[in-house]
């Protein structure tokens, strides 16, 4: 028996384990000390009340025999597909419920689809990155390249064209940097796609943070997406379901590799592979998709982004850069004195109590960088850009 080498190229620590065993190790020697964690991206906000109504309904039926349910469709049950179908109609996106299918979460299906592309394939992933994209891809034994992200172009790069790749992942809102692809430069990526015969898996993850009209939500707003791009969505971020657990994945039927419709392959690998999403969580999230859903929904995405906000204008005040619009739960902030990203992170937290992301663990191109989320809790957010205020006491 032979083991998968692959595992051995990972990083020896994952980022976010390593903040979490630092915050520890601090709290364990310094337990009167407040701690205000900026740093990983969990919500805080509870599920809205028209999820908590339609779950607790399914729940109602789950116990009694003629309206319990079993087994349900590996693609997902119609109702939510087609609440999907015609979110995506409102934005003027035609899909059919058969290119809809429903997981567990995003991290889920941006490992999983893998499967479907031969290991000689190379990986294009921009840096800084998740770093879910890079460990995914070491596993799965792609060859990678990045397309490096800095202040220069906004933290949203273009494909070079004389780069070849064969897949490539795109966030946008991205995780870390916040920036957010335009039109114009998401054509750019789905026509070097067309043009080289490469795959866009798109991670849609934060689309409903996008308020800005002229900025686009999905990769299928622009012209011949549909012929080179998988959309991978999650409700993890945009309903607080990141302890519920529920996403979906958009595989167009004209989205053919070597005379195959990847569409047909992916349900070929579900019915194998996958049981289905419980009735219960798929039931929480088709009321995601009411009138009622989307506004009470909005209430809590609106509340994350003024945390944001709050952040955004006092690191400023204090003259620290940062990378952030108002579409995004995050900020991503130059390091000041040309620290590098541990370094600050360090500082931040032996000396001010705040937990934040080190932009290195990123990717390299994050390096002199941190990530700070707005999905805490207001009254830390605001007591945390107190703190902020005394960098320019310690660091002069």
């Amino acid at each position: 028996m032979k083991l998968n080498k692959n595992f051995f190229n990972l990083h020896d620590d994952y980022l976010f384990y390593k903040i979490i065993s630092k915050a520890k190790e601090f709290e364990k020697t310094n337990p009167k000390l407040k701690i205000i964690s900026l740093g990983i991206g969990d919500t805080t906000m509870p599920l809205c009340r028209a999820v908590i109504s339609a779950m607790k309904k399914s729940v109602t039926e789950m116990s009694k025999k003629e309206t319990y349910r079993g087994y349900g469709l590996e693609q997902g049950c119609k109702f939510l597909r087609f609440a999907i179908k015609k979110y995506y109609k409102k934005r003027e996106i035609d899909l059919s419920i058969s290119e809809i299918f429903i997981n567990d979460g995003a991290g889920r299906a941006i490992s999983e689809i893998q499967e479907l592309f031969d290991s000689n394939n190379t990986t294009l992933i921009v840096n800084p990155t998740y770093p879910a994209y890079v460990d995914i891809s070491i596993l799965a034994g792609k060859k990678i390249i990045f397309a490096n992200a800095n202040q220069k172009n906004l933290f949203s790069p273009t494909p070079n064209k004389n780069t070849k790749c064969d897949i490539i992942y795109l966030c946008s809102p991205n995780n870390p940097t916040g920036s957010v692809y335009t039109h114009e430069a998401l054509k750019k990526w789905v026509n070097y796609a067309l043009k080289n015969n490469a795959v866009i898996l798109f991670d849609a993850a934060y689309e409903a943070f996008v308020s800005s009209k002229n900025l686009p939500r999905s990769i299928f707003e622009i012209d011949g997406a549909k012929k080179c791009a998988i959309e991978i969505c999650s409700l993890s971020k945009t309903a607080g379901f990141t302890g519920v657990r529920c996403g979906y994945i958009v595989i167009p039927d004209k989205l053919i590799f070597e005379n195959h419709k990847i569409n047909k392959l992916w349900m070929r690998r579900q019915t194998t592979k996958y049981n289905g999403l419980s009735y219960i969580t798929q039931r929480g999230a088709e009321a995601v998709f009411t009138n009622e859903g989307q506004k009470q929904n909005k209430k809590i995405i609106e509340y994350y982004k003024e945390n944001v906000k709050i952040i955004n204008e006092s690191l400023k005040k204090i003259g620290i850069w940062t990378c952030c619009s108002n579409n995004s739960p995050y900020v991503f902030a130059k390091c000041p004195n040309n620290m590098n990203s541990w370094k600050f992170f360090d500082f931040l937290l032996y000396k001010l109590s705040i937990i934040v992301s080190p932009g290195i663990g990123f990717g390299s191109a994050g390096e002199g960088f941190i990530r700070l989320s707005g999905f805490g809790d207001r009254n830390k957010t605001i007591e945390a850009t107190k703190r902020f205020e005394k960098i320019r006491e310690f660091l002069g």
